[in-house]
């Protein structure tokens, strides 16, 4: 099943969004506060609690986005005169999820839910990939965060509880292997767990995450969400800055990667800052990929948060991160020119 639409109303940076969504890639652009990060955050809750009947959406939404004493009320847009806000989430079955919050709600049982009963009959495999690196910091943090009030958003907790997953009993599929093999050839070995920590293993040994690049330590997290099947056809990936901390020559192997995988029934929600992971991806697309650039900007006449989509690089507008580049390259010209005005 994947995500097809989502609508918020005054919640957080947003006053009216309702934004058609791919059922492969959707690359989400714009400035800093323009809600990139928000957008994936509420749709991977809704994904979530698929999975979860006793977890409620509400609370989910609190863990996920963490408001100063957990109050959902927090999450309301808090210009204008209206109190209340919204948000809803449809699938590909004309199924959804819906939260209506007051700006007044301390606790999420206040938060009104409403969801198709078929939400959670056909659950969504989904997994958050936060720009910080957690596989190197993983030994002792779950039971930590079970049993403490320590103050990490619950997608750190979760991408581990995805990472530990131990591989499938059936044989992975061979577009998988292939991909398995070319993350393994830009890691140079496999990754492996023990007592909770995370290995890689090479030819040379075993080497442990905390001494690696946090780049590598990414691909590695890549590789083991392949392996152990969480990336699997109907599953939904949602990556924060893929570009962070990795070198820019991986960019390439990783957006083949995530083009195979939306070709193999994964859908893909990525949010970045990176002029080249938007190069790579529109020039290794393949004509039957289905591939949207959502670029969120604020309206300057209406002080709110707008969106353009686009089906390739060329079409996204505003583009602030290619007018950045043609800036610094029209600075370059004027400065290796500037001799011949004297």
């Amino acid at each position: 099943m994947t995500l097809t639409r989502v609508k918020l109303e005054r919640f957080t940076a947003f006053d009216n969004l309702d934004l058609a969504l791919s059922t492969g890639i959707n690359v989400l652009v714009g400035a800093n506060g323009t809600g990139k990060t928000h957008l994936m955050k509420v749709c991977y809750a809704a994904c979530d609690v698929s999975r979860k009947p006793d977890v409620s959406f509400a609370a989910k939404l609190v863990n996920v986005f963490l408001p100063s004493g957990r109050s959902p009320g927090r999450l309301v847009r808090r210009s204008g005169k209206s109190a209340k806000g919204s948000l809803e989430v449809l699938s590909g079955f004309g199924c959804g999820i819906k939260a209506t919050l007051s700006r007044s709600a301390k606790v999420a049982d206040s938060v009104k839910v409403e969801a198709c009963p078929h939400w959670q009959e056909n659950p969504i495999d989904c997994v958050y990939i936060p720009v910080k690196e957690m596989l190197s910091n993983a030994p002792g943090f779950r039971s930590l965060y079970s049993a403490r009030e320590v103050y990490f958003e619950e997608v750190y907790a979760d991408i581990l509880d995805r990472a530990y997953l131990p591989p499938l009993r059936v044989p992975a599929k061979d577009t998988h292997r292939k991909l398995l093999t070319a993350l393994q050839k830009e890691l140079d070995g496999k990754v492996v767990i023990e007592n909770e920590e995370f290995l890689l293993q090479n030819k040379q040994g075993k080497l442990e995450f905390s001494l690696l690049s946090e780049g590598m330590c990414k691909l590695g997290l890549l590789w083991l969400l392949i392996q152990n099947g969480t990336l699997n056809n109907g599953s939904v990936l949602f990556w924060d800055e893929p570009e962070t901390n990795l070198n820019p020559k991986l960019f390439g192997t990783v957006m083949k990667i995530l083009l195979e995988l939306q070709r193999n029934g994964v859908q893909v929600f990525l949010a970045t800052h990176d002029y080249v992971i938007l190069e790579e991806l529109d020039l290794r697309k393949k004509e039957e990929d289905e591939v949207a650039f959502h670029s969120l900007y604020r309206d300057d006449e209406t002080d709110t948060i707008a969106c353009n989509t686009a089906n390739s690089y060329l079409g996204i507008y505003p583009n602030a991160i290619a007018d950045t580049f043609t800036d610094l390259y029209d600075r370059e010209i004027e400065r290796s020119l500037g001799h011949l005005r004297r």
